[in-house]
């Protein structure tokens, strides 16, 4: 089968197979897994899509630390090709789709049974590859963790992104009011074409002056939510915003740097600071992820959440795919699809 080998750590933005140091290459012949347990289901590989995690695993900068060679890739879609012979809960040919620690970047892949969901009918099935591990973690951050309710005001930094643009959606279905802070007219204009109630443009906007504006507006005291995957200044700046008793979100440091939020400011507002590694919960609250999936493709199923799949590529592109992701281009989620003949080969 085709796979992408992450062979040395190194840039996943440099062409696979360019060379002795190439971090990436393109495996055309490596071994179809087997299945090795009564209940292995083996999937033939739709669509998966990039995490920014992913692309820190190939540098070597993730948490997780996979031994050399691995396969890289975390959520995926497909369909089912095999199954082991005390599997219950599908049959070849179902569309399911699920997450892994490794190796989605594949044309096969194997997983247990109770590791996959099944695609309701009528869902696009490339979308599907896209929506775990971002759709996920927004959904457990703000309805299982900030339990965000009607009329409450969520911040969303780094809104234009993978998590960020999911936040969004999330945040109107359970009828917040949502303000999104991204960078550039194109970002803008599909955020306010989402139904966001206020957006402010970093590359023209001050963010506290924006959304204090907003906030006096509509007569709101502040934000009660903020969903942070940014970090950095931004996180020093939106903190200003924060109602008393505001919860704050910490879901990655998409800038490079990790903020310092003051606890003696926390003491004196009664912040809620909650650290969310959505992966981690497969381990300690596998139930909390099987019960938000399956609410995040019920919401699918029924058109409360789409998403949006800004950029499309084959195994062999998968430099640009993460050059993509590195350089901010995508507005929503970057896949790499397999057999799939939409494949939008944007200019970057």
């Amino acid at each position: 089968m085709e796979a992408l080998l992450c062979k040395n750590l190194g840039d996943p933005t440099a062409p696979p197979d360019g060379g002795e140091n190439s971090a990436l290459t393109v495996a055309t012949d490596y071994p179809i897994p087997q299945l090795k347990s009564p209940t292995a289901v083996r999937i033939r590989v739709k669509a998966t899509s990039l995490n920014f995690a992913n692309y820190l695993q190939v540098q070597g900068k993730y948490q997780e630390k996979p031994p050399l060679p691995f396969i890289p890739g975390s959520d995926y879609s497909g369909t089912v090709d095999s199954v082991g012979p005390s599997v219950t809960k599908f049959k070849i040919g179902d569309p399911v789709c699920s997450f892994a620690a490794l190796g989605s970047f594949a044309q096969f892949i194997v997983a247990d049974q109770a590791e996959l969901f099944l695609v309701p009918e009528g869902c696009d099935l490339v979308a599907a590859g896209a929506l775990p591990v971002a759709y996920g973690t927004s959904h457990v951050a703000l309805v299982h963790r900030a339990q965000l309710h009607s009329g409450q005001v969520l911040l969303v930094l780094g809104a234009a992104g993978g998590v960020g643009v999911s936040a969004v959606q999330i945040g109107k279905v359970c009828g917040a009011i949502v303000i999104a802070v991204a960078r550039g007219e194109e970002k803008v204009r599909f955020l306010k074409l989402m139904g966001v109630d206020h957006v402010v443009d970093l590359s023209k906007e001050n963010v506290i002056e924006s959304v204090k504006g907003f906030l006096k507006a509509r007569k709101l005291k502040g934000v009660d939510v903020l969903y942070d995957p940014v970090g950095g200044k931004l996180t020093k700046e939106s903190l200003k915003l924060l109602n008393w008793g505001a919860q704050i979100l910490v879901i990655g440091f998409a800038s490079g740097e990790v903020p310092v939020i003051p606890a003696n400011i926390a003491l004196v507002k009664n912040w809620t600071v909650h650290g969310l590694y959505w992966g981690s919960h497969a381990i300690h609250r596998p139930h909390v992820l099987e019960d938000s999936l399956m609410e995040l493709l019920s919401w699918l199923a029924k058109g409360l959440i789409t998403i949006n799949i800004s950029h499309t590529f084959t195994l062999s592109e998968a430099n640009f795919a993460f050059g993509a992701l590195k350089d901010r281009k995508a507005i929503g989620k970057v896949v790499i699809a397999f057999d799939h003949p939409k494949v939008v080969r944007p200019r970057l």
